[in-house]
């Protein structure tokens, strides 16, 4: 007997990438994930809140979270100004039910951003029922260099945060314990990006089981606590050859995350 926790295991549309946002959805209602995490960038359906409740609609696959345009790529999308963009995710999340927005912590170059996100993070999280989980990032290197490109800091848990999102790639690429980290969020983890890498200086986002990140015994923990946030499948599957190669790279992702997110029922909560 095994007691299965209540968190729900989502796709990340950037998972299908260069494959487009209504791609996505229909993966993941084929292969039977429990909804999917929108991240809002360049195509422009992940931009439409009336697109993105239609796909839902169709494919019966629920909208999750809504992970809001922090990339260096999506500077542009839904305005210039930072605090605009997660105002705009705020209030996708809210339309398309999903209960979590993800958010990064500013660039180091966004300096005016970066001195009130926290206190702005906590300002917005009191205005609504959905969670702004700010997600651990890295050092960025080149060579034997290393730059610091996040404030207040790439690692999440310098700062005072009401939820957190742990990225194991992004573990895997900062060379720091994944479960460290995880403990150090304690019961403010409220979001999980599965994927796995090996410590390169590239972020590699692995199908889980294909790297050297703790994959598995995360989800065994978090199985044995009871956790009831998001379970978020996000890798890198641009290399695949086709269609179908893709396909199965999520199909694996999904089966290893449902084996390992369950416990014996006898297992004593830490």
């Amino acid at each position: 007997m095994v007691r299965i926790p209540d968190a729900k295991v989502a796709l990340s549309t950037a998972s299908v990438y260069p494959e487009s946002t209504a791609t996505a959805f229909e993966i993941a209602a084929r292969l039977g994930y429990d909804g999917v995490e929108v991240m809002v960038w360049t195509d422009p359906v992940s931009q439409d809140i009336d697109a993105l409740r239609r796909l839902s609609d169709y494919h019966r696959i629920p909208v999750l979270a809504v992970h809001a345009p922090c990339l260096l790529i999506t500077q542009r999308v839904w305005s210039t100004d930072p605090w605009v963009k997660l105002q705009r995710a705020r209030a996708a999340a809210e339309r398309l039910g999903a209960g979590t927005v993800v958010v990064h912590p500013p660039f180091r170059w966004q300096r005016s951003y970066a001195r009130d996100f926290v206190r702005g993070i906590w300002r917005m999280a009191d205005e609504t029922d959905v969670r702004f989980a700010v997600e651990n990032m890295y050092p960025w290197r080149y060579r034997d260099r290393e730059l610091l490109a996040y404030a207040p800091d790439w690692d999440v848990t310098q700062d005072d945060y009401r939820h957190f999102t742990v990225d194991l790639s992004h573990t895997a690429t900062a060379r720091t314990e994944a479960l460290d980290m995880v403990a150090r969020m304690g019961d403010r983890l409220a979001h999980v990006h599965l994927a796995d890498g090996n410590g390169s200086n590239k972020d590699e986002h692995l199908v889980p089981g294909r790297g050297k990140q703790p994959c598995a015994e995360l989800l065994e923990q978090l199985a044995v606590s009871g956790f009831d946030g998001h379970i978020v499948v996000e890798v890198n599957t641009r290399r695949a050859m086709s269609a179908a190669e893709r396909e199965a790279d999520l199909a694996e992702a999904l089966a290893f995350t449902r084996l390992h997110l369950a416990s014996p029922t006898g297992a004593a909560r830490p």
